[in-house]
C-alpha cells in the first residue's frame, strides 16, 4: 500500500477576513473555521498553535472591547499571519512574563501568543470610519 503523501504548503498567498460579532461564542467559530481553512490549505502542522492564537487575540478583542471583531488570516510562503481588529484604539496590555502566567487568573493571552508566535506586534488602524487596533502574530515554516 502507498505512504500517505506529506501535504505541501501553498506556494500561492491568500487571505481571508471574518467579521464576528460581540459575542465569545464567535471565539469558537473563529477557530473552527481557521482549522478548516488550515486543512484545505494543506498547512496542518499549523493547526494547533495557530488555533491557540487566534483565540487569544479574538477572545481578548471580544472580552476588552465594544463592537464586532475582524479574524484575519494570510498567507505568504512561509508566513501564516493570524490578527484580530478590535474597534478600541489603545495598545494592548504588554505581556506578561513566561515565569509569571502561572501567577494569575488572567493576563495570560499575549504571553501565550509571546511565547508561540515566532513573531507578534499590533498597529493603530480605522477601517469603514472607525479607528481600533490590528493585533497579529505570526507563524513561520521550514522552506
Amino acid at each position: 500500500m502507498p505512504e500517505p503523501e506529506e501535504p505541501v504548503a501553498p506556494a500561492t498567498p491568500w487571505e481571508y477576513t471574518l467579521t464576528i460579532p460581540h459575542d465569545l461564542r464567535a471565539v469558537t467559530v473563529c477557530r473552527h473555521t481557521l482549522r478548516l481553512i488550515l486543512t484545505m490549505h494543506g498547512l496542518i502542522g499549523l493547526v494547533d498553535t495557530a488555533e491557540l492564537l487566534a483565540t487569544e487575540l479574538v477572545g481578548n478583542a471580544v472580552r476588552h472591547t465594544k463592537g464586532p471583531v475582524i479574524l484575519r488570516v494570510s498567507w505568504k510562503p512561509g508566513t501564516l499571519r493570524v490578527g484580530a481588529w478590535d474597534a478600541n484604539p489603545e495598545p494592548p496590555e504588554p505581556p506578561r512574563e513566561l515565569t509569571k502566567l502561572l501567577d494569575g487568573e488572567e493576563g495570560r493571552g499575549l504571553g501565550l501568543v509571546r511565547a508561540c508566535a515566532d513573531q507578534w506586534g499590533w498597529q493603530p488602524l480605522s477601517r469603514n470610519g472607525s479607528k481600533g487596533k490590528y493585533v497579529w502574530c505570526e507563524l513561520t515554516t521550514a522552506a
